[in-house]
């Protein structure tokens, strides 16, 4: 079993699983996905046998990383490979590769910053492959779990879930300053201790008036990271079982060794027709920065 909601995306495709292929397509530029406030960079990988009305999954790469360095060292491609959808993976236009997870811009729906620029690599990639809009799903690595975070805040009309590895709350790295790509190092050292409700505000602000679905959320984060903090979990877990209305400390389901060894699984909002629950927390003991892609 996988506790990952990517898990459960590809379940909807309706296909087995089959033997793992080789990859035929090819990652592949594409420039002309419409408005590009930042001049991100968009990657796309189509597979060869493409499912009808693909569902897509956007890959965010880490800071000093790229989308190439991402494709070869994520399991997305593969997976694509043998279930038919598509992936995206956005590439940084920043020296050093982190993401804007700090400007008003790119903390705002439509607001020009980065998130802008995904937003529209989805919509498309939704157009010109007659994607399934109801299958989208957005997930990445530290910076690029960050970037996971202010997404499902600021298109949460876009994505069906999300799932975030080793990154901090949406909002957390906001520049006092407004600057671009700016560096947080009190939310980065585990020291912003907020409530539910302060987290709820802060991602309902990301996209004011908006009154329609959220995308489930699955928060990965190790006990020993140096990098983003051990109690960027928590702050993280406040934020999305606090909108959703769930209490933090009180999980449905708790998981001991799931999906590994050493690693708990809390899960909030678990129905007959959701199983996996609509938030999922899994803390790695041991685990450092960052906790490696459950595929």
């Amino acid at each position: 079993m996988r506790s990952s909601f990517l898990t459960a995306a590809l379940a909807l495709l309706g296909c087995s699983k089959a033997a793992p292929l080789e990859k035929r397509a090819a990652l592949t530029q594409v420039t002309n996905f419409g408005s590009n406030p930042t001049n991100t960079l968009m990657y796309i990988y189509v597979p060869t046998k493409l499912a009808a009305n693909p569902p897509i999954i956007v890959a965010i790469h880490y800071c000093q990383g790229t989308a190439q360095a991402y494709y070869q060292g994520s399991p997305y491609a593969q997976l694509a490979d043998q279930y038919g959808f598509i992936v995206i993976y956005p590439q940084s236009p920043y020296s050093g590769t982190c993401w804007d997870v700090s400007s008003k811009a790119s903390l705002t729906h439509n607001g020009g910053g980065d998130s802008n620029s995904i937003a529209n690599m989805v919509t498309y990639a939704l157009s010109k492959h007659n994607g399934d809009t109801a299958k989208v799903f957005v997930t990445g690595s530290s910076s690029g779990a960050m970037m996971t975070n202010v997404m499902a805040a600021t298109y949460p009309e876009l994505f069906a879930a999300a799932t975030a590895y080793s990154g901090v709350p949406a909002g957390c790295f906001v520049s006092s300053s407004g600057q671009v790509d700016a560096w947080n190092s009190t939310c980065a050292s585990g020291k912003v201790n907020a409530t539910p409700q302060y987290w709820t505000n802060v991602v309902k602000n990301m996209y004011q008036g908006y009154t329609g679905s959220r995308p489930r959320f699955q928060v990965y984060h190790g006990s020993i990271d140096t990098t983003l903090y051990p109690p960027n979990y928590n702050e993280s877990v406040k934020e999305w079982t606090g909108v959703f209305g769930y209490n933090y400390l009180a999980p449905q389901t708790r998981k001991a060794n799931f999906p590994h060894s050493g690693y708990t699984t809390d899960i909030w909002g678990v129905t007959t027709a959701n199983p996996l629950g609509t938030v999922q927390g899994i803390y790695a003991l041991n685990v450092g920065h960052t906790v490696p892609i459950n595929g």
